[in-house]
């Protein structure tokens, strides 16, 4: 199983703090059945800056650690960043980390109360470039959760979006349960991730997400979700369903 979102490298970000902390996800990946953990460092976010050269060191320096302590997870490249107007402009500084060289998939993050007006200008341009933004946790943010109709504008053209096992999983509460729910039912959802930051208040809890997603929708989207991680870290395309609009759910006979 491939995790394409954690924050797994130590001391660079709100993840891991130490190398043991790292260490201690990793082995907890191990017992999940991950076999390969992509590091996705939080860059632009207002807190932290990783560029690619030194998450490419640090993620070397992980896997010669795991390799030494014989614990079976490679550590992949790559990078969480948040949205801003100068994205493009640093295209050309070779600042970004994408989950592979041959087809570039960038994890992007939107803030979580709202969607930049400049979001979609954003989006177009990186697709003319031949990358692809994977919205993450798009299920966490407000403006899309009331007004989904965002996000499809965003997937018709081009983008991909990765939903956190936690909200699936009802660590979020259940309203953003919900709303995940919606957006798998919707073809709104094209990846799972863990976004794990610890192995406690923010941990992995994928089988947990994958199970839920078999008992409510079926194996065959169980199998749809997990393999796009796959087919990410072999550099190849991904089938992307026709994605629909949702419905404002009633409330007391009122929409």
């Amino acid at each position: 199983m491939i995790d394409i979102h954690s924050h797994v490298l130590p001391g660079i970000d709100d993840g891991a703090e130490t190398i043991e902390q790292a260490v201690a996800m990793a082995k907890v990946a191990v017992e999940e059945g991950i076999t390969h953990l992509y590091a996705t460092p939080h860059h632009r976010n207002g807190r932290y800056e990783n560029e690619r050269s030194a998450i490419l060191e640090h993620v070397a320096h992980l896997n010669t650690e795991l390799q030494q302590r014989k614990i079976p997870l490679q550590i992949l490249p790559g990078q969480e960043i948040r949205i801003y107007k100068e994205l493009i402009e640093d295209l050309d500084r070779d600042v970004f980390t994408p989950l592979h060289h041959e087809l570039k998939y960038l994890l992007i993050e939107l803030p979580s109360n709202h969607v930049p007006a400049y979001a979609a200008e954003i989006f177009f341009e990186l697709s003319l470039r031949n990358y692809t933004p994977i919205i993450v946790h798009p299920e966490r943010n407000s403006e899309i959760i009331e007004n989904p109709d965002i996000l499809y504008e965003f997937i018709i053209t081009g983008a991909l979006t990765q939903i956190t096992a936690s909200s699936i999983a009802g660590k979020f509460g259940k309203k953003i349960m919900n709303f995940s729910n919606d957006l798998i039912n919707a073809n709104m959802a094209h990846f799972i991730a863990s976004d794990a930051h610890n192995t406690d208040s923010r941990g992995f809890h994928l089988v947990k997400a994958y199970e839920r997603v078999q008992k409510q929708f079926g194996i065959d989207m169980r199998y749809y979700l997990q393999e796009n991680a796959e087919l990410v870290s072999q550099g190849k395309s991904i089938f992307t369903p026709q994605p629909s609009y949702i419905r404002k759910k009633k409330f007391l006979g009122i929409f």
